[in-house]
């Protein structure tokens, strides 16, 4: 049986496809995969299946939410290794001092090389910072994520991929729900 982390994006946001976790879960449960836990109504879903393709079960995933609630919602699913490496990972946690409020991290559908950041054209985003490493670009917002324009619709447009953007603190939170699977 396989693990796998499932980001649901843009469910349960100011109103839009709402989603009650719940019904999510019995949803999954309905249509195969195992041990469903869900963490927050954001989005965020483990489930177990004998399928070891990731893109597999999130397109399983994907589906199964339009047929049963008419919603067109993308999966992001992550892998416990690369969750790990999130969290190993960010440049911003080199200084010690970084307010962690303000980190927040958008996984991608696929890989990208390090040049795709110039297509974000960070410039005009300052003082909001961003990294991009591979499938996953780590932000550092000045002012929040509440108040910049460096979203996940933006970086959909420009970088031509899926993003879904997940807070530290719920990054730090799935891993540690990924280790007591």
């Amino acid at each position: 049986m396989n693990t796998h982390l499932c980001l649901l994006r843009g469910i349960n946001v100011s109103g839009h496809n709402m989603i009650k976790m719940d019904a999510l879960k019995t949803t999954l449960e309905n249509c195969g995969f195992q041990n469903v836990v869900t963490y927050i109504q954001s989005g965020n879903v483990f489930v177990d299946s004998p399928e070891s393709n990731s893109a597999a079960v999130g397109f399983a995933i994907k589906q199964e939410i339009f047929k049963v609630f008419g919603h067109e919602v993308a999966v992001v699913v992550v892998s416990k290794e690369d969750l790990k490496s999130t969290l190993n990972e960010n440049p911003f946690l080199i200084d010690k001092e970084v307010d962690v409020k303000k980190l927040y991290v958008a996984f991608l559908s696929q890989n990208l090389k390090k040049e795709a950041i110039n297509d974000l054209k960070m410039s005009q985003f300052k003082p909001d910072e961003a990294i991009l490493q591979g499938n996953k670009i780590f932000i550092k917002y000045a002012m929040g994520a509440g108040k910049t324009r460096l979203d996940q619709k933006y970086i959909e447009k420009k970088l031509n991929v899926v993003a879904t953007i997940r807070n530290w603190n719920t990054v730090s939170r799935l891993l540690e729900l990924f280790e007591e699977r």
